[in-house]
């Protein structure tokens, strides 16, 4: 089968044959299913019915609060725990490694680590404190939200925008380690200490103890079931059919099994948190309003900025996009759970935290869009050398290869 004049493969009659366009050439909605596709029409029809039962059936409260979970009733824990798992257990934890041996590793954690735990959440009390002065529970709900780094739906967002796959594995195994040795120290620090928020007798250890609980169990189940499940594979199997196959039983049919559930435990756990939040909701709708404008700023500023970050600091487009994604995402998860643990499912700190998905999804949805169009501003860097690579200055055509890096001919240079 030859292409003919215009391009298009025929066959041997002379039949233009149709070609399917490969899943990078779909647009960014087309590569998702129909839950993820649709997640923040789902997740604002579960926020809909939550409030009508919350209005409707005004007892829901002492049933779900009847049995708690390190301060957390017993539904939202189970919801909170089923949507961290099967995201942990997709985490490639094996190729760090490989990653830690390459001479950008220090570079480039170095960079992410100033990004997601210095400047993101030291931004998002900014805005906080610029546009919520006067609301302090709602101001707090943020700071946790902003100090909770992605380790979940960045890897959708990196994916669609076609970032660098693997580091995006190492920066968020990376951060599920730090989130627990730092996310409560954090915590405390914006919310107590720079946010003058309410403490209702917070202290350190439940911090930490809702980490531990809500984001260790998860994770330390995640990591087992990869590594159980691959290494019974290689039990099972020759080496030399355990190499052929990569273990892709687990990743092709395991995984797609369990994925569904993360977010279907999320909008069970959205379900649950607004039925106990539906009449505090009715009756402040102005600052459930007002917590968006913070997050659509959080959202842009630290995306854009990290793209030109990037661009100066002379770092590949597909890193560049994992560093941004990496770094404007947060993990609403983990401070939904802190902050239903710390100051209740009926407090507006959990409601201030509960508006982060809603908001999340669209922006960075859009942002997905948007780093297709930086793609033709952003400097082509050679990652041979590092260097930028002037497009002009190329006697003969390169060779464009996925996720804009480029073979230079020896006769360019």
């Amino acid at each position: 089968m030859n292409p003919n004049e215009e391009g298009h493969p025929v066959s041997a009659n002379g039949a233009i044959q149709d070609v399917k366009p490969t899943v990078e050439e779909l647009p960014a909605t087309a590569q998702l299913s129909l839950l993820d596709r649709y997640l923040y029409v789902w997740i604002f029809a579960c926020m809909v019915l939550g409030v009508l039962i919350g209005v409707f059936v005004p007892s829901i409260q002492n049933i779900l609060d009847s049995a708690q979970l390190v301060g957390v009733s017993v539904p939202v824990a189970v919801g909170l725990l089923v949507m961290m798992y099967p995201v942990l257990a997709k985490v490639k934890y094996e190729t760090i490694p490989s990653l830690i041996a390459s001479k950008h590793f220090v570079s480039y954690l170095a960079l992410s680590i100033l990004l997601n735990w210095i400047l993101a959440p030291a931004l998002m009390a900014a805005l906080a404190w610029a546009t919520l002065p006067d609301l302090p529970e709602y101001r707090a709900g943020l700071m946790l939200v902003g100090t909770a780094r992605c380790i979940a739906m960045v890897l959708i967002w990196n994916k669609l925008a076609h970032g660098d796959a693997e580091w995006c594995a190492v920066l968020v195994a990376v951060n599920s380690i730090l989130q627990v040795i730092f996310y409560g120290p954090l915590a405390y620090f914006y919310v107590v200490i720079v946010g003058q928020g309410p403490t209702l007798g917070i202290d350190m250890w439940l911090i930490f103890r809702s980490v531990l609980v809500f984001l260790g169990i998860p994770l330390v189940a995640g990591a087992l079931t990869r590594l159980a499940l691959r290494f019974s594979m290689r039990r099972s199997m020759t080496k030399e059919k355990w190499m052929a196959t990569q273990a892709r039983w687990y990743d092709d049919t395991f995984i797609p099994i369990i994925g569904p559930f993360a977010l279907l435990g999320l909008l069970y756990t959205i379900v649950i948190i607004f039925a106990l939040q539906g009449n505090a909701i009715i009756h402040n709708i102005g600052p459930v309003f007002r917590v968006v404008v913070p997050l659509l700023l959080y959202f842009g500023i630290v995306f854009i900025s990290t793209i030109y970050i990037c661009a100066r600091l002379k770092v590949t487009f597909p890193v560049a996009l994992t560093q941004s994604f990496t770094a404007a995402s947060n993990n609403f998860e983990l401070a939904l759970a802190v902050a239903i643990a710390t100051y209740g499912a009926t407090s507006q700190v959990a409601l201030a935290a509960t508006i982060g998905p809603l908001v999340e999804v669209p922006v960075l949805l859009g942002l997905v869009y948007v780093s297709k169009a930086c793609k033709k501003y952003y400097p082509v860097v050679d990652e041979v050398s590092d260097e930028t690579v002037d497009q002009d200055s190329t006697v003969e055509s390169s060779i464009e290869i996925p996720h804009n890096r480029r073979v230079i001919s020896m006769e360019s240079k």
